[in-house]
């Protein structure tokens, strides 16, 4: 595994943040069933997952999943949420904040996807899981946590492209760079089989991130410039 996982970058971080209380944790149990139902949900999916197994592995009684979630489908949503969520989103922010150039900020959006997908082969098989069978948890990750780095890519592409994040050219061109991205995470089995050398090392992850920045920024590129000698010629043509 590349980086920590969602699950267990969110546990960690709120056992640091409880423990400069002094206090000792009171979610101890909650997390340890995000970690357990995040196993159960990647092997299984989330039909076949069942709350006693989940229960079992993160030694908790059955009843604090509802406690804790409400129910099978609020602890799914939660681990979803987690596993999806990009590895790094405040260098993003950051990004923003300051006002990065729309091809920094488009290489930093790629590189946190890359490794939120393919840095955990848990995520990868959640997802896997949902896309095959989606469940009422996939709107509310999509809106939560997919759409926000969806609008920041489109706004990135359509400011290279010089076009609104709403034209059509650069809502197919954001759907080719996401499709770059989710390639290496749902056609893992595939690639195995034609490219069995091809290991996720973190340099393998590094290299497939910036091929796909320096891939799609080749188009938008040439894209930009073929629009501006056409719009130039166009109005040559006017003037004579």
């Amino acid at each position: 595994m590349i980086e920590m996982d969602g699950v267990r970058q969110t546990s960690r971080t709120r056992a640091r943040e409880e423990g400069s209380t002094g206090r000792p944790s009171t979610d101890s149990t909650r997390d340890k069933l995000l970690l357990a139902g995040a196993e159960v949900f990647a092997e299984r999916g989330f039909q076949a997952a069942t709350v006693r197994e989940i229960s079992a592995r993160a030694g908790a009684n059955v009843a604090a999943v509802n406690y804790h979630f409400g129910d099978k489908l609020g602890l799914y949503t939660e681990v979803l949420r987690a596993a999806l969520l990009a590895a790094d989103p405040e260098v993003v922010r950051a990004a923003v904040d300051r006002g990065a150039k729309p091809e920094e900020l488009l290489r930093l959006i790629i590189r946190t996807r890359v490794y939120a997908l393919l840095g955990s082969d848990r995520a990868t098989r959640l997802m896997i899981h949902e896309l095959n069978q989606p469940t009422p948890a996939l709107a509310r990750v999509v809106d939560e946590t997919l759409r926000p780095m969806y609008d920041r890519l489109r706004a990135a592409v359509g400011a290279i492209l010089d076009l609104p994040p709403d034209d059509d050219e650069t809502r197919l061109c954001t759907h080719s760079i996401v499709g770059q991205i989710v390639h290496y995470a749902v056609a893992r089995p595939v690639l195995a089989r034609l490219w069995p050398q091809l290991k996720m090392t973190p340099e393998r992850v590094d290299r497939i991130a910036d091929h796909i920045a320096d891939f799609s920024l080749a188009y938008l590129r040439t894209f930009k410039s073929a629009r501006g000698r056409a719009a130039l010629s166009g109005l040559e043509r006017r003037r004579t």
